[in-house]
């Protein structure tokens, strides 16, 4: 019988083929959407992945997000180090500041200021140069997508060139030499990023009273980091946060405060209801068209579970074919923007998320043509 069933579905090339086309966009849609918004929401946390030594992030209590700004006081550090179960705890600078590239154009740069002593705090993945590098005098390191792309400046030939090993920049009339590339995950903001030690740092920023942004914080083995945290904030008066809790933070604050999630989720929805509308109908319609068969096979002594398990094969046949070419348009879709500006992000819970969509679609179009099976009378095929 599901031979039999099978051919029926084949055999109608027309609206086998239209529901195929229905599925595959859903899946499509239900995958692609939710990947770049997947995408986008891990971006808003990929400075904290770049620098995955500390446990514990200190910051001013009413910080919403990493890239917000709000000093503490130098004294500040000193006192983190103090608390109990803290295996070492250093500095972080970071500040917007404009960069006078080599051509004289200027550049909006984030600075990220470094332990001088240990440099904890600079991309681990060097493409050119050494992390090392930095102590040299005046060194600043780029991130690569900076260097290649957002920092390009003309040349002396009047074409695109991109910043390299050796090239010097201005920093609010400092002198910064490129010492090293780094390989780092793109940023929300997606602005370029720059490393160099603290003390430098500090001579490049306009001088304020306060200039440390966060205390990185590293537990002593065997210590509880919720203790440590509990007394950062009773003693000092200060947030302290995990790096796996800041990342939420920054994901939370990103999607509260701006339309992403609705404007993806009515992506999702019109995709499921679109592929519901034109599967189902069009799966009703091929059952109600070979109405005849399926009555002769009643005629023939076929009970109605067997005729369901043939309505059900027809359907879960096209969704599993309609799934797989989503998913497979999705992945090609993956490859080709990876690593570039448009966010995409495809973990396996996702690929479940768009099954169990595809699965509720090819449900509903086969109980649009169940009904039709169960309620047919065998005479039927014999009066016409």
């Amino acid at each position: 019988m599901l031979y039999i069933a099978l051919q029926m579905l084949f055999g109608d090339r027309g609206k086998y083929g239209a529901m195929i086309v229905g599925l595959t966009f859903a899946s499509l849609i239900m995958t692609q959407q939710p990947a770049i918004y997947l995408g986008l929401m891990a971006r808003t946390y990929s400075y904290l992945e770049e620098l995955s030594l500390p446990d514990i992030w200190v910051m001013d209590p009413t910080v919403q997000f990493v890239e917000e700004n709000k000093a503490l006081r130098d004294t500040d550090l000193q006192r983190v180090r103090g608390i109990r179960g803290v295996e070492w705890a250093v500095p972080l600078h970071k500040s917007m500041l404009l960069a006078l590239l080599p051509d004289g154009s200027r550049r909006e740069l984030e600075i990220s200021g470094v332990d001088d002593a240990t440099l904890i705090g600079v991309p681990n993945r060097m493409v050119q140069g050494k992390a090392d590098d930095l102590r040299q005098q005046d060194a600043v390191i780029l991130d690569q997508v900076a260097a290649e792309e957002r920092l390009r400046y003309k040349g002396p030939d009047g074409k695109p060139t991109a910043i390299k090993v050796g090239d010097v920049l201005e920093i609010n009339d400092q002198r910064a030499v490129v010492v090293g590339i780094a390989k780092m995950q793109r940023t929300f903001t997606l602005m370029p990023m720059a490393f160099t030690t603290y003390s430098r740092a500090m001579t490049y920023a306009p001088q304020e009273r306060r200039m440390l942004s966060y205390i990185l914080v590293k537990a002593k083995p065997g210590y509880d980091q919720k203790q440590i945290i509990r007394e950062v904030r009773d003693q000092l008066g200060l947030l302290a946060i995990t790096t796996e809790d800041f990342k939420a933070v920054n994901q939370k604050y990103w999607a509260d405060n701006t339309g992403i999630p609705i404007n993806f989720g009515i992506a999702v929805l019109l995709g499921f209801f679109v592929g519901a509308a034109v599967a189902g109908q069009t799966f009703y319609n091929f059952v109600r068209e070979n109405l005849k068969q399926y009555g002769a096979l009643k005629a023939m002594g076929v009970d109605n579970r067997e005729l369901l398990r043939m309505v059900l094969v027809q359907a879960l046949v096209v969704g599993v074919i309609g799934y797989g070419l989503g998913i497979g348009i999705t992945a090609i879709f993956g490859v080709i923007v990876d690593d570039s500006e448009l966010a995409f992000s495809m973990p396996p819970g996702l690929l479940l998320f768009s099954a169990t969509g595809i699965t509720i679609i090819v449900l509903f179009a086969a109980m649009l043509g169940i009904r039709s099976v169960i309620r047919l009378d065998p005479a039927t095929v014999f009066r016409s």
